[in-house]
């Protein structure tokens, strides 16, 4: 069975782009080319998670992934969100995510509500759900980024 982790990060820095990698190397997912799926759990895989990736592999390689994840500029608060609804019997899940300049709360309830959606338009056995959510305050002159990845297995290699 493949696993799934679900890692997340806060950063910030001089510029959006260097405020998201830095919430990338909190999450330890900066040294990867990430390729974004829509948001479906394979049958069979397990989500796990794990806060901080472990190793994935070479740095530069390719690595699938959900990811919920937003930048601003300060001084602004933002949060990223990403839930997941699963099942024991090995049926596929859902993943649903949500970025914004708001709380961690309205974003929770945003994620929940995405996935009761999901989950109306598939005949799939839930019984599992989580989210997980992460927020961060921009200072005003720096940007600040919040991410929540899912990533699919060990990374691959791009070339």
């Amino acid at each position: 069975m493949q696993t799934i982790r679900v890692a997340w990060g806060t950063g910030t820095g001089p510029t959006a782009m260097s405020a998201y990698d830095a919430a990338l190397a909190d999450a330890n997912l900066h040294n990867y080319n990430l390729v974004a799926v829509s948001s479906v759990v394979p049958g069979g895989a397990a989500v796990e998670a794990v806060g901080t990736a472990p190793d994935l592999g070479p740095a530069g390689n390719r690595l699938t992934v959900v990811e919920a994840h937003a930048s601003t500029a300060g001084p602004r608060h933002v949060t990223a969100g990403l839930g997941w609804a699963t099942s024991a019997n090995g049926d596929p899940g859902l993943f649903y995510e949500v970025a914004d300049e708001t709380d961690a709360d309205d974003i929770e309830r945003r994620v929940r509500e995405g996935l009761d959606a999901g989950r109306d338009l598939r005949d799939w056995d839930f019984e599992d759900e989580e989210v997980r959510t992460v927020s961060v305050d921009a200072d005003p002159g720096e940007y600040a980024s919040a991410v929540v990845v899912a990533a699919y297995g060990q990374s691959e290699p791009i070339l």
